[in-house]
């Protein structure tokens, strides 16, 4: 079994301002014991800023992009170091992985990031997969290692994300506040419940950048590329050795979703497509029925874009039905807005096929 494991900074440093190496050296001895038994693990690990603010003190700094950076270039090598010395105790191998969204979104270099990490997980090294928050600016972050955890398991084809946290699962409410907050064992519908989102809130944490709302986004894409999540605690004695072996504890997410075609993956890796278009309901019928995106469905067109690049299709409502590989850049379809496809290269000058968007090329959510 292919495993991602996601373990944030609340975890990393047990709720303190500091490291908690004891933590670490249990993580590293259950994945090493996950690779003797035969799985594959890669983990996602926050903690760099923290590291950094804690190299320097603790600096009162402003709450802005570079000062975020400044501190992840300064952690970010003291977090390497001590993996490299944690894991090195079981004789394991680790290799650091930066990524920003941009490396997914395109296209070479998402298959890049994929062939890199497979041949490391094939030969039992750990790949320690990061946020490149020196480099990572608002327009190409990911944002928090809930997604990015997300997006590594749609990469790899994971059959299971754990999502490791500082609370028992997703309850119905925030425990900390509710006292009659229930845990939620199992989510199994097509879509999580309203109900749900609502309930889980933003971050509390002053060191981490998630949250319960994260991790709820991060299922969603997961189960959605056919891998099973779980939230859980990583308080719990031998919790990754227990997930992987089938028990119940925290909140399981089934998959939704077959193993998808690695097109589809990285299509559905986009999740800040730059461009949205508009179609009517005719088209959103269509487009559930499996058809192709044709002009005339479409009823207004945003975003700049190129052809090739993956955009978002919305319904009347403004609601995300697909997302898809487009035929035409933006500039493009603007012009054959409501147009037949047969009128499209006396209009354009030159013709790319009659659809907006392949069928092949696109994912229904």
């Amino acid at each position: 079994m292919r495993i991602v494991a996601k373990i944030g900074t609340s975890t990393l440093t047990n709720g303190t301002s500091c490291l908690a190496p004891p933590l670490l050296v249990d993580f590293a001895r259950q994945t090493s014991e996950l690779l003797d038994a035969g799985h594959q693990v890669l983990l996602v690990t926050s903690g760099a800023i923290a590291l950094g603010r804690e190299k320097l003190g603790f600096p009162q700094l402003p709450k802005d992009i570079p000062a975020k950076q400044m501190l992840a270039a300064i952690g970010q090598s003291r977090l390497m170091a001590v993996y490299d010395q944690i894991f090195g105790l079981y004789g394991r191998t680790v290799a650091q992985i930066l990524l920003t969204r941009r490396d997914l979104e395109r296209r070479r270099s998402y298959l890049n990031a994929r062939n890199a990490l497979i041949a490391l997980v094939e030969q039992k090294v750990v790949p320690i997969v990061n946020e490149n928050d020196t480099v990572a600016t608002e327009e190409i972050r990911v944002g928090d290692n809930d997604n990015l955890s997300a997006l590594v398991a749609n990469l790899v084809d994971a059959d299971l994300l754990i999502l490791v946290t500082d609370q028992a699962g997703l309850y119905t409410a925030d425990p900390r506040k509710e006292s009659d907050a229930q845990l939620v064992s199992e989510v199994s519908t097509g879509e999580i419940p309203e109900e749900l989102w609502h309930a889980a809130g933003g971050s509390d944490s002053r060191l981490g950048t998630g949250g319960m709302v994260t991790k709820l986004q991060a299922a969603d894409l997961a189960r959605r590329s056919g891998a099973a999540c779980i939230i859980a605690s990583g308080k719990e004695h031998d919790i990754l050795l227990r997930l992987a072996n089938g028990e119940k504890v925290g909140t399981y997410f089934t998959p939704v979703a077959s193993s998808m075609e690695s097109r589809k993956r990285y299509i559905l890796s986009a999740r800040r497509a730059p461009g949205v278009l508009k179609v009517d309901d005719g088209a959103v019928r269509a487009l559930r029925r499996g058809a192709s995106l044709l002009p005339i469905g479409m009823t207004e067109v945003s975003g700049t874009f190129g052809r090739g690049d993956t955009v978002r299709v919305c319904d009347p409502t403004g609601t995300e039905i697909a997302r898809g590989i487009a035929n035409y850049d933006s500039s493009d379809l603007v012009r054959i807005v409501r147009c037949p496809s047969d009128a499209i290269e006396a209009i354009l000058g030159y013709h790319f096929g009659d659809e907006v968007i392949h069928h092949n090329n696109m994912v229904l959510l």
